[in-house]
């Protein structure tokens, strides 16, 4: 919104800055981590007078997880909230890219938030139906999948990219929707099982959407994309603004969700974030490149899918426990040894996933 100040400009004056998207980027991080520090601590007292008893805790989860009993979830109220205020204040609103990001976190936040609603008001781990959370996810990546399409140049639209093969494209046609349908909702998903530890899904978002970030920046400048020999997408290095704000908001978040959890991000953060990378990945052309920086994600979600298709086959556990993070848990491990470790992975794939931008 502030965008439109760069029309005062007269040379190089102080308002010639907001045409810059590095200038505004760093503006929008500031402010969604300046909104979390302070209305975190508000949130998490009028969640707690709201919720009485808290998120539920699973019976058959760690024994660990019991002393957590009566910690308010629904935190990513705090990181939406931190991302809407700073995107609409410094992204261009002319630009696709940004509805369909923003489409996507928030449409996959009310799922997340009705679960969460459900969870608390009812006091057990049910919430709302799976297969509802599934069906309205897969609606609205659908719609998501069908407005990028639109939005993306003629040459580029229903294909996919491949990195490291940098001019390969292929061409999916009407696949193109239920592909990005599997991305969008995939990711949702994923991050969703990974929050089940203190900070333990937050950084990790962190890293790939800032991974991402820098990504969109990069395809969307045709002198980046000609040295770097990948596809060039004109508009998406705005996206880079909501990737500050999901930053900012996501530290604001995790200074009260560190160990020991003032507060949870609840579904209705997982499932947004993750909504968030998927369709981020999917409007830069990255969906590849998505499954390396979230390969954490991807683990985690491979481990539930794992444990319960051999169980079914056998009656018998691959795992002590799934998703993965519980089975080192059960093996011993502390939560911050699990917590900081999973971090130093994300880190790792995410330094991968950037080095593909430059990989012929």
């Amino acid at each position: 919104m502030l965008y439109w100040l760069s029309g005062l400009a007269e040379g190089g004056d102080v308002f010639n800055l907001f045409r810059y998207i590095t200038f505004r980027a760093g503006a929008a991080f500031f402010t969604a981590l300046v909104f979390g520090f302070l209305f975190g601590r508000p949130l998490i007292d009028l969640l707690r007078r709201r919720q009485g008893k808290g998120q539920p805790i699973r019976d058959d989860g760690p024994q660990s997880h019991f002393a957590k009993a009566g910690t308010p979830t629904m935190g990513g109220l705090l990181i939406l909230s931190a991302i809407l205020v700073s995107t609409l204040l410094w992204a261009r609103l002319d630009n696709p890219y940004i509805w369909i990001v923003l489409f996507v976190t928030y449409g996959f936040g009310l799922i997340g938030f009705a679960d969460d609603y459900a969870k608390v008001t009812r006091q057990n781990t049910k919430g709302v139906s799976s297969r509802v959370r599934f069906l309205l996810g897969l609606l609205i990546a659908a719609l998501a999948g069908g407005l990028a399409a639109w939005a993306h140049p003629a040459e580029l639209t229903n294909q996919l990219a491949f990195p490291i093969f940098k001019n390969a494209l292929f061409n999916l046609g009407w696949f193109f929707v239920p592909f990005a349908m599997v991305v969008v909702v995939g990711a949702a998903n994923a991050v969703n099982l990974t929050d089940g530890l203190d900070g333990l899904a937050i950084m990790p978002v962190m890293i790939a959407a800032g991974t991402l970030g820098i990504i969109a920046y990069a395809v969307g400048r045709s002198d980046f994309t000609e040295y770097l020999g990948v596809h060039y997408v004109p508009g998406t290095g705005e996206i880079l603004i909501f990737t500050a704000a999901l930053i900012g908001g996501g530290l604001g978040f995790l200074w009260y969700n560190a160990p020991p959890a003032a507060v949870f991000m609840g579904d209705t953060g997982s499932l947004a974030l993750g909504g968030a990378l998927g369709a981020h990945a999917g409007v830069t052309k990255h969906e590849i490149v998505l499954a390396i920086v979230g390969g954490l994600f991807v683990v985690e979600a491979l481990s539930v899918i794992i444990q319960v298709g051999y169980f079914k086959r056998t009656g018998k556990r691959v795992f002590l426990m799934a998703p993965i993070h519980h089975h080192f848990e059960k093996k011993g491990w502390a939560e911050p040894q699990i917590v900081i470790r999973f971090w130093i992975i994300s880190l790792i794939l995410a330094l991968i996933g950037l080095a593909t931008l430059k990989l012929r």
